[in-house]
Parts: C-alpha cells; sequence; structure tokens
C-alpha cells in the first residue's frame, strides 16, 4: 500500500492546458517529477506551457470536438512518451458561455457546451485508454464542477455537461476497471481563473457568504486533488467525485 505521493517518471497529458486551471494543473505535475504532454486548441498557448515547464513537458494541438485530432493526440502521446499513465480531461468550455436563463440559451451556446465538456471527454478518453488498457494500468481524471450539486442558475447548459462528465465518468470506472484503469472526477467550486473574472464583476468575492472557508478558490488549491487521484495513494479509488470547493456544497 502506498504511503506517500509518487509521480516521478509518470506521463501525463493535461488537456486545455494552454492557462487556468490546466497549466497549473501541467506544472505540478513536471514539479512532481512527472513528464507531461499539453495539450490545448490553443497551440500557442499550449508551447508557452511547456516552454514554462522545461524538458519534462511537451506540447500537442488538440480539438476536443475532432476524433481525428484526438487520434493525432494519442499518436503524439505514443512517439513523445512511450505511453500515457495519467489521463487528466480538463478542456472545457466556459470562458464563451453566454449566462441566460434556460429557456433563452441560444442552441449554439448549447451544443458547444455539449460538445467540449461532454463529447470532448468522452473523444479524448476513448483515444488514450487504449493505451492504459495494453499497460493493464491508468488513472483518468475528468474535471466536472461543483455546479452540478448546486445547480446554479443561468448556466444549465455548462452545469448538464459538466454533469454528463460526473455521469460518464461512472461508466468509463466500469468499463475500465478490469483492465487496472481507475476513472474519478474533481468538482472545483468557482475558481479563480482569467475566464472566471471575464465572467464576473466580482468574481473574487463570489458566492463567498455560501463558503465555510471564506475565500474562493485558487488554482493551487485545486491541485492537490489531482495529484492525489494521479498517485498510488488512490490506488484503491474509482468512480468517485472529489468536490473541492471550500465547503460551499454541504451548507
Amino acid at each position: 500500500m502506498a504511503t506517500q505521493l509518487n509521480l516521478e517518471g509518470k506521463r501525463v497529458i493535461v488537456t486545455g492546458a494552454a492557462g487556468g486551471l490546466g497549466r497549473a494543473f501541467a506544472e505540478a505535475f513536471a514539479g512532481a517529477g512527472a513528464r507531461v504532454l499539453a495539450a490545448d486548441i490553443d497551440e500557442a498557448g499550449a508551447a508557452e506551457t511547456a516552454t514554462r515547464i522545461g524538458s519534462a513537458c511537451y506540447a500537442a494541438p488538440l480539438d476536443v470536438t475532432d476524433s481525428s485530432s484526438c487520434a493525432a493526440l494519442a499518436s503524439v502521446a505514443h512517439d513523445a512518451m512511450g505511453g500515457v499513465d495519467v489521463l487528466v480531461n480538463n478542456a472545457a468550455y466556459f470562458g464563451g458561455l453566454t449566462r441566460a436563463p434556460f429557456m433563452e440559451i441560444e442552441e449554439a451556446d448549447w451544443d458547444r457546451a455539449m460538445n467540449v465538456n461532454a463529447k470532448g471527454v468522452w473523444q479524448v478518453t476513448r483515444a488514450i485508454a487504449p493505451m492504459m488498457q495494453q499497460a493493464g494500468a491508468g488513472s483518468i481524471i475528468n474535471i466536472a464542477s461543483a455546479t452540478v450539486f448546486s445547480g446554479s442558475p443561468q448556466w444549465m447548459h455548462y452545469v448538464a455537461s459538466k454533469g454528463a462528465v460526473i455521469a460518464m465518468t461512472r461508466v468509463m470506472a466500469k468499463e475500465l476497471g478490469g483492465d487496472g484503469i481507475r476513472a474519478n472526477v474533481i468538482a472545483p467550486g468557482f475558481t479563480l481563473t482569467e475566464a472566471s473574472f471575464g465572467h464576473m464583476e466580482d468574481a473574487r468575492n463570489y458566492g463567498v457568504d455560501r463558503a465555510a472557508l471564506k475565500r474562493n478558490a485558487e488554482a493551487g488549491d485545486i491541485v492537490g486533488g489531482v495529484l492525489y487521484l494521479a498517485s498510488d495513494l488512490s490506488g484503491f479509488m474509482t468512480g468517485q467525485t472529489l468536490v473541492i470547493d471550500g465547503g460551499k456544497q454541504f451548507i
């Protein structure tokens, strides 16, 4: 049984790694001794993440809504790292979403949220999972949102897409468990990233009154949970959702 976090030499893919949480995850994995493939539709941003990290990080373009792009990512991972031990499905459509009552949401906005946030997780995972199956081990970490549990108004498209992530993860856990692959979810509360500041005039104080810890999360507050789920410390944990929100959901 593992008694300490050890990610030395792990081969990790982080999607949506051009900035925000994704960049924080990539940097944390590299700092823990892992090799990281930073993937994003923003190629320049992914390359910047890799440059910031250095020789332990590679960069790759990725459109999670395009199956051929997901297949290309798998090829890059195989050629650059020889396989994948950890997949972090972090890429999401949030910053560009238009907040609106559910009866007024534009169909195009709904479809993009579902295509990126839900379908994208499915497509990337089915492209990468065969390498994990061949190795007989792996950890899939899908990033959802604590808003699934609060049902935040004017976010139905986002809430629904992230709820789908939790549901899909439970299926992944059942279907891949026999191959030694674990699948879990991190559901962050409102986190202070560039996208969040773009949505809220007073993002730093948004919802803080409902939290046990009277502040909103920084990216660094979410990192520990992801590293834990990637490590052998969580080796008997699968199909679960870890909420990291400063204690909003139980109040």
